[in-house]
């Protein structure tokens, strides 16, 4: 009998959207896949691009789909994001926040003074997603990128499955940004390794398996930080689009639902 996928893993490193809730809602089996891997030992956390919410609101989140999380466990784009500004940035820089009041409080914890309006000449301007976000707040971005600031992003997604579809993410936010200015942002979110890397970390893993539903985010990310890669396929790429991709936006493994952590039912590319 083929041994479970979950076998050889001390840890599994999930994305969120599209693999474990899909707006509201959980994904079907992701509360069951949870549990499961908790009563078994095995070590979760959570690796999200999504910038808008805080790690104690996504865990809150998790927790109230029935899918057991605690804060500690959760990695978000806008931490990485700060933190990516704090490297390039002398302290006390001004910065327009386009994105969540939780973004902006992070901004200001680490230091920065934020602005509200371009005509302030901030020396950076920081974006990440909020579904607030409107025509004036873009603008004022634009603005202010134009006039020399430094742009960061927190994610570069260009959809995030909902439940009533697939809608625009920050990176087709930031893409009209780019029509206005010619410029792209410094971006911290994945696919850059880090979340990964810093979440294998926190939790003390050796061989943690990364499981997302987007080859360009999640598997490529997976994959740069040299970890083991599964997509499941209830969000946005298909086992086709995977058969189709770049070696290094390739998943080791094709999951149907997470039930596939544990049977021998998962297929490799």
């Amino acid at each position: 009998m083929p041994s479970a996928l979950i076998d050889p893993h001390d840890g599994v490193l999930f994305d969120l959207d599209g693999v474990l809730y899909a707006g509201a809602g959980a994904v079907p089996g992701a509360v069951e896949a949870v549990t499961k891997l908790k009563d078994r030992g095995v070590r979760c956390c959570f690796v999200t691009n999504n910038a808008s919410r805080s790690a104690e609101q996504v865990a809150a989140h998790l927790s109230e789909l029935g899918i057991p999380a605690q804060p500690q466990e959760v990695y978000g784009s806008a931490p990485a994001g700060v933190r990516l500004m704090t490297e390039r940035l002398p302290g006390g820089s001004t910065v327009l926040v386009t994105g969540s009041s939780y973004l902006r409080g992070l901004v200001q914890e680490a230091g920065f003074t934020v602005v509200e309006r371009a005509s302030d000449r901030p020396n950076a301007v920081i974006q990440g997603f909020d579904p607030t976000l409107g025509w004036e707040d873009l603008a004022e971005a634009a603005y202010a990128i134009n006039a020399g600031a430094t742009w960061f992003a927190t994610n570069l997604d260009l959809s995030i499955p909902r439940a009533e579809g697939i809608a625009p993410g920050n990176g087709a936010l930031a893409a009209a940004i780019t029509h206005a200015t010619g410029q792209h942002p410094q971006a911290a979110g994945k696919p850059e390794p880090v979340l990964f890397e810093q979440a294998a970390a926190g939790l003390e893993l050796s061989a943690p398996l990364v499981v997302g539903d987007r080859l360009d985010t999640d598997i490529l990310g997976g994959n740069r930080a040299e970890f083991t890669t599964a997509l499941v396929l209830t969000g946005i790429d298909s086992a086709e689009s995977a058969a189709g991709a770049a070696a290094d936006h390739r998943p080791r493994w094709i999951l149907r639902t997470l039930d596939d952590l544990f049977s021998g039912e998962h297929r490799s590319l």
